[in-house]
């Protein structure tokens, strides 16, 4: 057996000690929830990220989607004060503000609450770690938005399962201070192939497709967003103008922003923003 003199033994203590450090998994970092009213989710380190500044657009400037703005702000709103609310999945065309409209509500009722309600941003490919980021803020001391955008699965994926599970499934439920907001361009979050492909190769198809359709019904309030008229598109662009101090003809900005939507082929919130940047560029204004 190898001896070490008095001074060796030290050092080769100190090595030993240095490589189980390594090997140790890192400490997790405590959710500091007072440093923004927004965060980020880095599933990797198991992280909440502050947002500093939310890029979001002020509720008065959401236009042609009254209905549905209604229901998702009296839904926060609820929740927020404590009283039972259901998961939104916001679906359907385009730039027609879904994540805008969940940004600004947060915004809207945060305000009215004195800045109790938090916003989580979630990536899509982080779903899995959703049970983690429950329990992460199960036992604090505010209410929190958890919101995913632009949430769809394809056929190969089975993260879906997690997020059932997660919703309402699991063995704890969903933390009475969470609430889950998703946006998606397709109102089963999966490709039609897909249910289509199950139903067609499935030994008992029926069971099949509610697995895929299901996923949906875990969000009691759906929120349908259309394309909008051509009098809510201009709406729209006559509110940034007026919003921002854009002095311009109105029969010359509504010419342009027709022909702006036309050349792309929607009319949409989304759109008339990006005309609205053109104008402004054009005009040597900036839109802060």
């Amino acid at each position: 057996m190898t001896e070490f003199s008095s001074k060796e033994l030290p050092l080769l203590l100190a090595r030993i000690a240095d490589a189980l450090d390594r090997l140790a998994p890192p400490a997790a970092i405590k959710a500091d929830f007072d440093a923004a009213e927004a965060f980020i989710w880095q599933a990797a380190d198991k992280y909440l990220q502050p947002v500093p500044k939310v890029n979001r657009v002020a509720m008065p400037l959401l236009k042609g989607i009254d209905l549905v703005r209604d229901l998702l702000v009296d839904n926060t709103e609820r929740f927020a004060r404590g009283l039972p609310a259901n998961n939104a999945l916001l679906w359907g065309a385009r730039g027609m503000g879904k994540s805008s409209l969940v940004k600004a509500a947060h915004a809207d009722i945060n305000a009215k609450i004195g800045g109790s309600l938090k916003l989580i941003e979630i990536h899509r490919e982080d779903i899995d770690s959703l049970p983690e980021l429950m329990n992460l803020t199960r036992r604090a001391p505010y209410r929190f938005i958890v919101f995913c955008d632009d949430l769809s699965f394809d056929s190969d994926d089975t993260s879906y399962k997690s997020l059932k599970a997660a919703l309402e499934g699991g063995v704890e439920g969903r933390p009475d201070n969470l609430i889950f907001y998703a946006t998606s361009n397709r109102r089963h979050l999966m490709p039609r192939d897909m249910i289509d492909n199950e139903r067609s190769t499935a030994i008992n198809p029926g069971e099949a497709v509610e697995e895929k359709v299901s996923l949906s019904d875990r969000f009691g309030l759906w929120l349908g967003f259309h394309r909008c008229s051509q009098d809510d598109f201009l709406d729209m662009v006559y509110g940034y103008a007026d919003h921002f101090g854009l002095d311009h003809n109105r029969d010359t900005m509504r010419a342009e922003a027709l022909e702006w939507a036309t050349t792309r082929g929607a009319r949409s919130g989304r759109t008339a923003w990006q005309y609205v940047q053109d104008l402004a560029g054009r005009l040597g204004k900036t839109l802060g």
